[in-house]
């Protein structure tokens, strides 16, 4: 994929943070060389994230995130901080700015990172401007426990040292996952159910669909592709069964029934719950559904914010499925997007889209929180196979 068509879930998400004034939105700037973001003596001029997908020489597809100083006071100045403590949920790197001689909150900072598993960069900045550039590392290195790069944004200065910097930073694991894993290997046939409703995108496929194609074609495998309504000609229209069959959740019950014995099943969205979150726990908080009552209290999680269509899977399909397996009574609650509720505990049960949206840390992110509050979590293909009574015999 080039720059253009990298979608923003499969890049590396790098953020700038630190202190207001302290450079972060003029650090921005030259890394990408152009006025992304608004820059000015006045502190808080950042008031929100300000996001810039780009290409960084030696690290690839990259979005650099801007974030709002997290010394920031006042009611507006914490609803501000809240917003950075938002976004390093779905980083993967952190330009830490230390900009102070006091250097406890980036101390402070700096172990809420790597709590939170982000790899650190720590940057001195505005060293055309710094009388004692030696003396402020050396301080940060005693301080905050790294050894700071010194940059100036100013005069462009030290950005390769930077660059060089965040390779070395850059986690060992990221973009080795596969979507298809250990399921798929050169020359295996492998069928793809793909309905085309009217929740399917006119003129396109959906994100999982494509991703998953051309991860296929990757491997060299041999793709057929197929409608439910037209699947069993195209299985009779084949030597041999497909090794794999990779379906739509929602067509799960109808896919199953028509697959020959000697093929293994699975869907995208499955795919997509080991690729993006941890299909153990996902398949772990499945069982949820058998302890549901018409009490109960459910929150399906969307990670794109589109306008559901009349048979939505997340908002008509799955909650159908559900209260007919429950009960009526059973509330639901939705949310899409970036929003997730901050109290978690009112919830029996929480199941989550495929997340083609999001990128793994921030999925990983809510399962964690939720694992922590002991809510279960579970994805829409995992949760559809269980209540079809298939997911023992689904494959990931």
């Amino acid at each position: 994929m080039n720059i253009q068509s990298t979608p923003s879930s499969e890049r590396l998400h790098i953020a700038l943070v630190g202190r207001r004034n302290s450079g972060k939105s003029s650090l921005m700037n030259a890394l990408c060389n152009s006025d992304v973001a608004l820059v000015s003596d006045v502190p808080g001029t950042t008031t929100d994230s300000v996001s810039k997908a780009m290409e960084l020489r030696g690290l690839g597809a990259c979005v650099l995130i801007d974030t709002p100083g997290y010394d920031d006071d006042g009611v507006l100045g914490e609803m501000r901080v809240g917003r950075t403590v938002k976004a390093i949920e779905k980083i993967d790197l952190a330009l830490l700015l230390c900009d102070s001689d006091d250097l406890q909150m980036e101390k402070t900072w700096c172990k809420l990172l790597k709590d939170k598993g982000v790899g650190i960069v720590a940057v001195v900045n505005k060293a055309d401007t710094l009388d004692d550039i030696q003396g402020r590392v050396q301080r940060v290195k005693d301080e905050v426990g790294v050894t700071p790069v010194v940059v100036s944004a100013y005069a462009k200065t030290g950005l390769d040292d930077l660059r060089l910097a965040l390779i070395s930073a850059l986690p060992a694991d990221f973009q080795q996952d596969s979507i298809t894993g250990n399921l798929v290997a050169a020359d295996d046939v492998v069928m793809l159910v793909m309905p085309q409703d009217e929740q399917a995108p006119k003129g396109r496929l959906i994100m999982p669909q494509v991703q998953t194609i051309r991860e296929l074609l990757d491997k060299r495998a041999i793709i057929v592709s197929c409608t439910p309504d037209n699947m069993e000609q195209s299985l009779k229209a084949l030597a041999a069964p497909p090794k794999l069959i990779i379906t739509d959740s929602q067509v799960f019950k109808t896919v199953y029934a028509l697959k020959p014995t000697e093929s293994q099943l699975t869907s995208f969205s499955i795919l997509m719950a080991g690729y993006k979150g941890d299909i153990k726990q996902f398949i772990e908080g499945a069982k949820a559904i058998d302890r549901l009552t018409p009490s109960s209290r459910v929150l399906i999680a969307e990670a794109c914010a589109h306008a559901p269509a009349s048979e939505d899977i997340g908002r008509v399909k799955i909650p159908r499925l559900l209260r007919k397996k429950v009960g009526e009574g059973l509330t639901i609650d939705f949310v899409s997007g970036a929003d997730f509720p901050e109290d978690l505990t009112q919830y029996d049960l929480i199941i989550h889209c495929g997340a083609c949206m999001f990128n793994k840390k921030f999925v990983l992110n809510r399962l964690e929180k939720s694992a922590t509050l002991c809510v279960p979590m579970t994805n829409y293909g995992v949760a559809i196979a269980h209540i079809n009574g298939i997911l023992g015999k689904i494959v990931y």
